[in-house]
């Protein structure tokens, strides 16, 4: 397991610095338009997330992600023992992903957020979007797997904008985006309540998950 340790770690490092990087470059250069630096840092994020599930997919699953992680080893794809593993390393890549996108821009590598993102109405953007992440990596992963990098890339973009949360659907990722005052981060006020959202929604796949295996099991 260590190489798939060693990829689910990079790949965040990876996610984590085209995260934050896109979101301060795009805020530098948009002139104050916001709306133009989420379009590039969606834009970034989503090309940034297909090139590493193409490359580390057959490594680790490229689930660079807790809530990812739990499904699969719900689902049977990936051993249970090592759920902590990857988390741990989905984590600790993420923290430093962050920080070498400081040092990219030249910024103080430890930060927190004061970026608030209060209220019911964005935990439940958290909820949805943690969903709709894990219903299509399911649903392309059954019928068609070799699409799953395009899929969920086109799916982040697009979470990006329909979501009133931007979408962070990653429990690694958030407690990773608490540590840089940027574009993308996210205050640590805020942040349980994202969280609990993100591993709600992952919860409500796995029970359905195991709910339809035992209708399965039942009509044999």
């Amino acid at each position: 397991m260590r190489r798939s340790y060693a990829a689910e770690f990079a790949g965040s490092a990876f996610l984590l610095a085209t995260v934050v990087g896109s979101g301060i470059m795009g805020e530098r250069l948009a002139g104050g338009n916001t709306a133009l630096a989420l379009l590039a840092n969606a834009l970034a994020t989503g090309a940034g997330l297909y090139a590493l599930i193409l490359s580390l997919g057959p490594i680790s699953g490229a689930h660079f992600n807790p809530a990812v992680s739990l499904v699969m080893a719900v689902r049977g794809e990936l051993p249970w023992r090592a759920l902590p593993g990857y988390a741990i390393a989905q984590t600790f890549g993420a923290l430093l992903g962050v920080w070498t996108a400081h040092f990219m821009f030249a910024l103080p590598l430890w930060q927190l957020s004061h970026k608030l993102r209060p209220g019911v109405s964005l935990m439940a953007a958290e909820f949805v979007a943690t969903i709709g992440l894990l219903g299509v990596i399911l649903g392309v992963s059954r019928h068609r797997p070799h699409a799953v990098p395009d899929a969920v890339a086109a799916y982040i973009v697009a979470a990006y904008w329909f979501t009133a949360s931007t979408s962070f659907a990653n429990p690694a990722v958030t407690l990773a985006r608490m540590l840089t005052d940027t574009f993308s981060g996210i205050a640590p006020a805020s942040a349980p309540g994202f969280i609990a959202a993100q591993l709600l929604a992952a919860l409500c796949v796995a029970a359905g998950l195991r709910l339809s295996a035992s209708r399965c099991s039942g009509r044999i």
